[in-house]
């Protein structure tokens, strides 16, 4: 009983020190956002800005370089591109969850082993196929590397296994054909799951920086994280501007989260169900 009630009070105590670690940094970007650039010099250093009323920060990270236009190219990105690789994985998770075909095993644990390959392994590659299909400064060459993601594939395979494989034939004794159950059966059940890796999806496209550098040679094409690095120089670092422009691209981040944060909660343990 002591070691039950000694386990009540540390488990919440280690999470919320957890969470506050987690979320300091985050805090501390939306805080030095008000700052003029010498409180960063100030010692002994700060966390909360002097005044709250210091808006130039924001104005200038607008004038400085087309945020809107980059958030525009970011937001197009994401979208399709998560929307994208979630259809695509919904499509693979059903067939390795219902159907039987030769060697299903070995390309499941292929599918499998690419989760264990870095991503800058095939940069190169990547970028001569993109650039001989001509789809340099283009949407779709900035998405196109990432639209099979295996581990959304396996994370719903997972989840389709856990449904009752009797409430399939159920349905198909019904007239039910493959399509209409995964849209109107397995894909409400497992709502939590695609939601949850629908928001992780969004996320990772939205903080590429890497590639859509590569993939982009005009500024009207550029992303919102390149962007930001066109704000300050490793000569003249202008921190309240990085920290101004990194708040407002964190906007769309939090808004998806507070819309989704219950699905995201209930998915991110039903997603780790093993059938």
């Amino acid at each position: 009983m002591k070691h039950q009630n000694l386990s009540n009070i540390l488990v919440p105590i280690f999470a919320l020190t957890v969470g506050i670690i987690a979320a300091f940094p985050i805090f501390y970007t939306f805080m030095s956002a008000f700052k003029p650039l010498a409180e960063f010099s100030a010692y002994p250093p700060t966390i909360l800005p002097q005044s709250f009323s210091h808006t130039d920060n924001f104005i200038a990270a607008f004038e400085r370089a087309p945020l809107m236009r980059f958030m525009l190219n970011s937001l197009i990105v994401a979208t399709t591109g998560s929307v994208l690789r979630i259809v695509f994985a919904i499509l693979a998770a059903y067939a390795f969850a219902y159907y039987e075909f030769p060697c299903k095993k070995i390309l499941f644990f292929i599918i499998l082993g690419t989760m264990m390959m870095p991503a800058d392994t095939l940069i190169v590659s990547n970028f001569l196929t993109v650039s001989r299909m001509g789809l340099l400064d283009t949407y779709s060459g900035m998405t196109i590397i990432a639209l099979v993601g295996a581990m959304q594939m396996f994370m719903l395979r997972q989840c389709f296994r856990t449904i009752p494989i009797s409430l399939r034939d159920a349905a198909f004794i019904d007239g039910c054909g493959d399509l209409h159950y995964l849209v109107g059966i397995v894909l409400p059940i497992a709502r939590p799951v695609v939601l949850t890796l629908l928001a992780q999806s969004f996320v990772s496209f939205w903080n590429m920086f890497l590639w859509p550098l590569l993939v982009t040679n005009r500024t009207s094409m550029r992303t919102v994280q390149v962007g930001v690095s066109m704000l300050t120089n490793p000569h003249n670092p202008n921190f309240s501007l990085i920290m101004a422009a990194v708040s407002i691209i964190l906007i769309p981040s939090f808004i998806l989260f507070v819309f989704l944060r219950r699905n995201i909660a209930h998915g991110i343990t039903a997603g780790a169900l093993v059938g």
